[in-house]
């Protein structure tokens, strides 16, 4: 195995001092195989990308096979619930927290029902798209379209990443346009080539997606039935700022900019200040899972980071490296739990 500390990678060293290495492959706890579950059935969407970037070099550092299987949230949970010993692990965003702030069925409050593990990475790219020959073609156009009595269809997935945008949207047009917020309607799918499909099929006029799965669409001829643009990313500037400058595909991260929260688009949460919101990936544990197998884990994803080759890996594809122990992460979600808990509530009233 490789050494926790190289000359390097000083800062991130710093930042895991505390992980003792990860000495060989014999002193991993976790007997076979590992199956990461994921909370989307998408494999073209940016749970599965980011999912199977870290989990290849999760594999490669304790020199175990990890499988990274796209289920969904539902089928996910049951299959963590089944195995305590490690070998089943998954990986979610914040729609684990976001969902149960919904009130949606089946999302258990994650703090309580699972052991929060390490995050790795924040997606800036998380936004909202239109069809490339729609008749918007900017935030303040659909806002004020359903300000002015026209119906907006917007897919999400309910409680989610998804709906916390629509929500803003909608708060967006009762700021404006009293009385006119329910002219902003969810068109619930699921994961993201559901969203996707529903914008082919002309049943929504914006859906939300990601730079990951869906830069590729938005360059394609106005004439495609799958041509989109970005009309909205939510995380911000400062955000997108530390990504890629290259962005991703044939799209620059100076182009992306010109749709951050706060910056090129506005949605108003209040009088003063933008929505904005940074989608992290984290992994999820059994609640039953030993501290000998979170240790292993934590220490073995700083040696991960420490070598400094997942961080290009990630960036590659627009994501930015974000790696906290699961101590830190508990700490660090909860937090950002309680934040829009107030932030839902008062888009609610």
């Amino acid at each position: 195995m490789k050494k926790l500390f190289q000359s390097s990678t000083i800062l991130m060293a710093a930042a895991c001092a505390l992980a003792p290495a990860v000495a060989n492959a014999s002193d991993n706890p976790i007997r076979g195989n590992i199956r990461v579950v994921i909370g989307s059935k998408s494999t073209g969407g940016d749970t599965y990308q980011a999912s199977a970037i870290i989990a290849e070099a999760l594999a490669k550092k304790i020199d175990t096979n990890v499988k990274v299987d796209a289920v969904g949230f539902s089928a996910g949970y049951q299959a963590l619930a089944r195995v305590p010993t490690g070998n089943t692990l998954m990986i979610f965003h914040d729609q684990a927290y976001l969902g149960n702030l919904y009130g949606q069925k089946g999302y258990e409050d994650p703090f309580k029902e699972w052991i929060i593990g390490p995050s790795f990475a924040t997606n800036p790219g998380n936004g909202y798209l239109v069809p490339k020959n729609s008749p918007y073609k900017n935030m303040d156009e659909i806002l004020n379209a359903a300000g002015n009595g026209k119906t907006i269809r917007v897919a999400i997935q309910p409680g989610g990443v998804s709906e916390i945008g629509f929500t803003a949207m909608k708060n967006a047009v009762r700021l404006a346009y009293p009385g006119q917020e329910d002219n902003v309607v969810a068109l619930n799918t699921g994961s993201q080539s559901d969203k996707n499909q529903a914008l082919f099929d002309g049943l929504a006029d914006v859906i939300n997606g990601s730079v990951q799965a869906n830069e590729q669409y938005t360059r394609l001829p106005a004439d495609d039935q799958k041509a989109m643009n970005f009309v909205w990313l939510t995380a911000k500037a400062s955000t997108i700022g530390g990504a890629n400058p290259k962005g991703m595909g044939e799209t620059s991260r100076e182009q992306l900019m010109q749709f951050a929260s706060g910056l090129g688009v506005n949605v108003p949460m209040d009088a003063e200040s933008s929505f904005t919101f940074d989608k992290e990936f984290f992994f999820l544990y059994n609640k039953r899972m030993s501290p000998e197998v979170i240790k292993f884990l934590d220490n073995a994803l700083a040696e991960v980071f420490a070598d400094g080759k997942v961080q290009e890996t990630l960036k590659k594809s627009f994501f930015i490296p974000n790696f906290r122990t699961s101590a830190e992460a508990q700490k660090h979600f909860k937090a950002k739990r309680d934040s829009y808990a107030k932030i839902i509530d008062n888009l609610h009233k």
